[in-house]
């Protein structure tokens, strides 16, 4: 089986908030500031923008195939929000992956879809939910229970919202990394000082702590062993120590157990 763990980060998209709310003489911080308000008066207290105002700065992707294992961010720091999204489909295009995500159904594809109708990203494989290939008619990209995209917060919530939590507490707990000095939160203040390569180590080290999340979720459904699971985490331990970045070494320093 070939598995494509992702996440993304965005940032507001302030060209369309320029369109959208006539803020052509703002520069922009102050459209986000505006678009902040505007959300937080719509919401009744929520900043959180609507997921077709989120703009893509980075997709990160762990990559497993039977003889491979692979964390990376696609594209480079400077690359297009439209060469990221072609470069994340074609991925799909490529080795018909099962994707696996930590809140994708709710946050990531949403945002994917509609920041892929803004550049006009073609994606067949994706899109496809049987008229080209039969056995996408029962397991599919797009529906909410197949198994092509597993969306770990669902699942483990039984798709009830108020059981869903955050993948840093769960990693945490299972003595994984979590959150190593940067959060959501914080990924816009470091786009605008510049720090794309530091937003795309953060997305890095995020999607490692998914794919370890769902290697225990394997484990406990009985799709591998405790010495199948022990192994998997040992090629990921050794995966990393071979790529010699700071922001992986970290990670191992941060891996307590699991």
């Amino acid at each position: 089986m070939n598995l494509f763990v992702f996440d993304i980060e965005t940032v507001p998209d302030v060209a369309s908030g320029r369109l959208l709310y006539g803020l052509d003489d703002l520069d922009d911080r102050n459209v986000a500031q505006a678009m902040f308000h505007k959300r937080a008066e719509e919401s009744g207290g929520s900043e959180f923008l609507r997921h077709h105002l989120q703009r893509i700065v980075a997709i990160s992707v762990v990559l497993r195939t039977p003889d491979k294992f692979k964390v990376w961010s696609l594209g480079d720091s400077d690359s297009p929000e439209g060469e990221l999204l072609q470069r994340f489909f074609d991925g799909i295009d490529r080795f018909t992956p099962t994707l696996v995500s930590w809140n994708g159904s709710g946050f990531d594809l949403p945002v994917i879809h509609y920041r892929s109708l803004l550049h006009g990203v073609v994606a067949p494989r994706y899109w496809n939910t049987g008229d080209d290939d039969k056995s996408f008619r029962w397991n599919n990209y797009l529906n909410r229970f197949h198994e092509r995209h597993t969306d770990l917060m669902d699942v483990l919530a039984g798709y009830q919202p108020r059981a869903a939590v955050r993948l840093d507490q769960v990693a945490t707990m299972l003595g994984f990394p979590g959150k190593m000095g940067m959060d959501g939160s914080k990924v816009w203040d470091n786009f605008l000082a510049g720090d794309i390569e530091g937003i795309r180590n953060y997305c890095e080290t995020d999607v490692l702590n998914t794919y370890l999340v769902f290697q225990r979720f394997q484990l406990i459904r009985g799709q591998l062993d405790h010495k199948a699971y022990t192994a998997v985490c040992e090629q990921v331990r050794e995966g990393l120590r071979k790529e010699g970045k700071p922001h992986l070494d970290e990670f191992l320093q941060n891996w307590k157990s699991g």
